[in-house]
């Protein structure tokens, strides 16, 4: 069973959700938050596996609710809904410690499959927001003369990215690989190094941009 947490200040909203998450089997909500302060109160006492806050909440916006929700448990899977297309709220989102982010305009499509995507542990985009992402990789190659590098990496480098995409830890990774964590750690430094990323929002970012993780 998948336990959810909502967080949405506006009731037509919340029970909208929970109607279309609770038809699913295996999908169960433990509670509902009506701004950001309760969100996290409610993430903290009830420990669901996810949550989905609406990023527009008053008192705290859930942006600074998913922060303060993954840093208090980084289990918990945070999923974002939002009207804003803008890369700066998809930056600030997956800084803040968030694994999707879903335009309300077509939740009612998104939802599900992005409940399915983190609770393994995977990111997940809106389709547009995909677009708009990857159109702007291109442009960004296209101004500075470069060609995708991601032919740079090699077969298990590529395999490690992958992973560290899907917002597994260096640990899961070795043990997944049969690697060391040390030899992961080098391999996500070499990773890092030929793609010209800074964090791992960066990475991410770059995976969403290459199609290489769920939306």
């Amino acid at each position: 069973m998948i336990r959810i947490l909502i967080a949405d200040d506006h009731g037509v909203m919340r029970k909208g959700l929970r109607l279309q998450l609770e038809q699913h089997e295996g999908l169960e909500v433990v509670g509902e938050a009506v701004d950001g302060r309760q969100a996290v109160q409610l993430a903290a006492e009830l420990r669901p596996d996810l949550a989905i806050l609406d990023i527009g909440m008053p008192n705290l916006n859930g942006i600074e609710a998913t922060a303060k929700i993954t840093k208090q448990n980084p289990d918990i899977g945070v999923i974002i809904l939002s009207v804003y297309s803008d890369e700066e709220y998809i930056l600030r989102a997956l800084t803040a410690g968030a694994r999707a982010y879903l335009l309300k305009e077509t939740a009612d499509v998104d939802l599900f499959r992005a409940v399915q995507a983190v609770a393994q542990k995977k990111s997940f985009f809106s389709p547009q927001v995909a677009k708009m992402l990857l159109d702007d990789f291109v442009l960004q190659l296209k101004q500075r003369g470069l060609q995708d590098s991601y032919a740079l990496l090699t077969e298990r480098e590529k395999e490690v990215f992958q992973l560290l995409a899907e917002g597994r830890s260096a640990k899961d990774i070795a043990s997944l690989l049969n690697l060391s964590p040390y030899t992961v750690e080098t391999h996500r430094t070499h990773i890092m190094q030929k793609l010209d990323l800074h964090s791992s929002v960066d990475l991410v970012l770059y995976a969403v941009r290459k199609k290489l993780i769920a939306f």
